[in-house]
């Protein structure tokens, strides 16, 4: 029942601001998109597609003639994703967990993933999933966390509010190359590529990056699983944030990798 409380409070919390998520996020899926190279007509798998911004981008690169499928273990962010794609006939949403999710083999010319691959129990056996989804020209593309020491966008709240050694380090868990190479080597992909990147991004002024700070990421996960933290946190991360970009708009820097596979 624990499971499910935290599954509940994480996907509200996330159904709350995913406006400003969006924002925040959207530059560094992009570095994934344009790494895949996505053509007219192609068919693109989103696993962990969330409130739908990635499937948007992604049918604009495969067109009128091109199919988009979001995979997500969340009916609430599927809602969410329906609303905002009902429109586009090339999209198709399925609830699944995208580890064991049954799709025919060889249908696929991209896999693509924006922070979606993080937490599997067996990522060998999703990778390997996935590869057999793909067409043998297909290729594989996300991004995922570096590590947490790199990422200002989560260290600087942590730091600030005195909580670093409560976080959790699962979204951190494709933070190493060599483990990353491991285990799209076992799923069998080659010509892997691990490229570096920093990012700043921004999802507003103070009041927006509060919002979402305090309700998801790092530091989010903490306050929403014990709220009683909120009074004794909020003015040091305000006052860190003030004293850092006046009330201007606030930006972070993101330190991620673009992972590219071929199948």
């Amino acid at each position: 029942m624990e499971g499910v409380k935290k599954k509940t409070l994480h996907e509200e919390a996330w159904a709350q601001v995913y406006p400003l998520t969006d924002r925040q996020l959207s530059p560094l899926g992009l570095q994934a998109m344009a790494a895949l190279a996505l053509h007219a007509g192609g068919h693109v798998l989103d696993v962990g597609c969330g409130t739908g911004q990635s499937l948007l981008q992604l049918v604009e690169r495969v067109g009128q003639t091109g199919q988009v499928v979001g995979v997500d273990v969340s009916r609430t962010f599927l809602a969410i994703a329906k609303e905002r794609t009902q429109s586009f006939h090339q999209i198709k949403l399925i609830e699944a967990d995208a580890q064991t999710v049954s799709l025919p083999n060889g249908s696929f010319d991209a896999v693509f993933s924006r922070f979606g691959i993080m937490a599997f129990e067996d990522p060998a056996a999703a990778f390997a999933n996935f590869q057999k989804m793909l067409k043998p020209e297909g290729k594989l593309g996300f991004c995922c966390w570096a590590e947490l020491q790199d990422n200002e966008l989560d260290l600087l709240p942590l730091e600030a509010s005195g909580m670093l050694a409560r976080v959790d380090q699962t979204p951190f868990s494709f933070s190493e190359p060599v483990f990353i190479r491991k285990i799209l080597k076992g799923a069998g992909f080659h010509d892997i590529a691990i490229t570096p990147h920093k990012v700043p991004v921004s999802c507003g002024g103070i009041e927006e990056t509060m919002d979402v700070l305090l309700r998801v990421g790092a530091l989010g996960k903490i306050v929403r699983e014990d709220p009683d933290l909120r009074p004794q946190i909020e003015p040091l991360l305000r006052k860190v944030l003030i004293d850092r970009s006046g009330r201007e708009h606030v930006h972070l820097t993101a330190s991620i990798f673009v992972v590219t596979a071929s199948a």
